[in-house]
């Protein structure tokens, strides 16, 4: 028997589902593009203009966002997508509430933004990474373990642990609320305990819109700090 998290399971066949669904979905909106654009051409250009505009140019900035909007857009929809089939009725699993999904993609995510630092100023670019300008050369041999542990630990560990556990934590707190109301309805005779149940069930509706809430600011976020860390790359001789 395989390990527990090993061999192919309901997570992998969601990760699968989603890649496939997003190529279908931008495939069907630039099959026939319009002038005016139908709902899905609208809905795929709002998606494309939110990555183009309000993370990659925003965050990048005019002179370096173009070439990263693709994986902008991709990291986005993908992170995106993953976390709202967590809320899809019979599916009911968001990907990334498992460690080894977020770590997946924050590792890709970390050795891109090295890639491009070595990529602009060589071995150079560890330097630059850890050392800031300006500070007085007593204080290096306390501050540059400190920017290693942040910048090439910490970073990529938080980058996804944030995004896990919140997956992890909404997605429990809305199961053990069905559970509990179910519990509460079904198996208890006292009706002030079977009312509180079904108290339960309204909160637990309203836990559930918090939660797709949630899912896509956790998508945006990702997304944000995926733009910032390569901006970083790029721009380390500035820092």
């Amino acid at each position: 028997m395989a390990p527990y998290g090993t061999g192919f399971g309901k997570q992998m066949l969601v990760v699968i589902l989603s890649v496939i669904i997003i190529a279908w979905f931008f495939k069907a909106a630039i099959r026939n593009p319009k002038l005016v654009p139908g709902k899905t051409q609208f809905l795929a250009e709002g998606f494309y203009s939110f990555a183009r505009n309000t993370i990659g140019r925003d965050i990048m900035g005019e002179k370096n966002f173009r070439p990263w909007v693709p994986l902008l857009l991709s990291v986005f929809m993908f992170v995106l997508l993953n976390n709202i089939l967590g809320a899809v009725p019979f599916i009911q699993l968001p990907s990334f509430s498992h460690a080894g999904s977020a770590y997946a993609i924050a590792m890709i995510i970390y050795f891109t933004w090295i890639t491009v630092g070595v990529r602009k100023y060589g071995l150079r670019y560890f330097k630059l990474a850890v050392v800031p300008p300006g500070v007085p050369g007593w204080i290096l041999p306390l501050l540059v373990p400190l920017e290693i542990i942040s910048n090439f630990i910490v970073r990529p560990l938080t980058h996804s642990l944030r995004l896990m556990a919140t997956m992890l934590a909404g997605h429990m707190i809305v199961i053990l609320a069905g559970s509990g109301a179910e519990y509460l309805i079904t198996e208890q005779d006292n009706i002030l305990l079977q009312a509180t149940g079904f108290a339960v069930i309204a909160g637990s509706v309203a836990m559930y819109f918090l939660e797709l809430l949630i899912m896509v600011l956790q998508a945006f976020v990702f997304t944000l700090l995926t733009a910032l860390y390569i901006q970083g790359a790029l721009d380390a001789d500035a820092h």
